[in-house]
């Protein structure tokens, strides 16, 4: 990967088996990211960026204006997300295994007494990932048979810079923890993303048909999850 500099913005360039230059500017921070064909000079490249250099920073100021949550600490009446809603948390200390409840618009977090942060922490995270591995389950199960793929595994982890990844030679996706927090049909559309990765490993003309073919509103749904809050942690997609 090169780089390019526009003024103070840094702008990554990846040069791909495509036949047109793709332009990205990632949420939360604004990265710009360019895929541009093999052939293309850097210089040629150059002049692209900077014909696009006003919508870059009319975009990246539109990140930077994007609400924040703030840092988490696990304590009473605090604000947590689950599938898009926002729940008040409660924090029952009781000698049983660790857990979470939903009730209406409380989460439950039942711990230890004297149970620390990171352990708090570690208890809501595997809650998380449980809740996203069934919902994401189903809708892999679901979409499959529809988009002609047939998937071999998929992992959900904490990622920094991604709402999800696929890697198509072993036919397994990757899915961002920070997912159990949006709202279902956003989950869906990061799902059905990386399953068409497995037609198409690039974000080229023919991907953007495939999405257009069977989720025709994916773009409306894309805006709306990078429009929600995000973690204080740096997410993005």
């Amino acid at each position: 990967m090169e780089q390019i500099q526009l003024g103070s913005i840094t702008v990554d360039v990846v040069l791909k088996d495509i036949k047109n230059v793709h332009l990205s500017v990632y949420p939360p921070n604004g990265r710009v990211r360019i895929a541009a064909p093999l052939r293309m000079k850097i210089d040629t490249i150059r002049i692209y960026a900077l014909s696009k250099l006003s919508w870059i920073k009319k975009q990246q100021q539109k990140f930077q204006l994007q609400v924040r949550e703030a840092p988490r600490e696990f304590l009473n009446r605090e604000s947590h997300y689950f599938l898009g809603k926002r729940y008040l948390l409660n924090v029952i200390e009781r000698d049983s295994i660790p857990t979470v409840v939903v009730k209406q618009s409380r989460l439950d977090l039942f711990v230890r007494p004297g149970t620390e942060f990171q352990k708090k922490q570690a208890v809501m995270e595997q809650w998380y990932r449980k809740q996203l591995k069934e919902i994401a389950q189903a809708m892999i199960t679901k979409w499959e048979p529809i988009i002609g793929v047939s998937l071999a595994d998929f992992t959900v982890r904490k990622m920094k810079t991604k709402w999800g990844s696929c890697q198509p030679a072993n036919k397994r996706i990757l899915l961002n923890l920070e997912l159990a927090k949006k709202p279902t049909h956003c989950i869906e559309y990061i799902v059905v993303h990386e399953l068409i990765h497995l037609l198409e490993r690039n974000h080229n003309d023919r991907f953007v048909a495939h999405m257009d073919r069977f989720m025709p509103e994916w773009k409306e749904l894309r805006n709306e999850l990078n429009k929600l809050p995000v973690s204080h942690v740096d997410w993005g997609y």
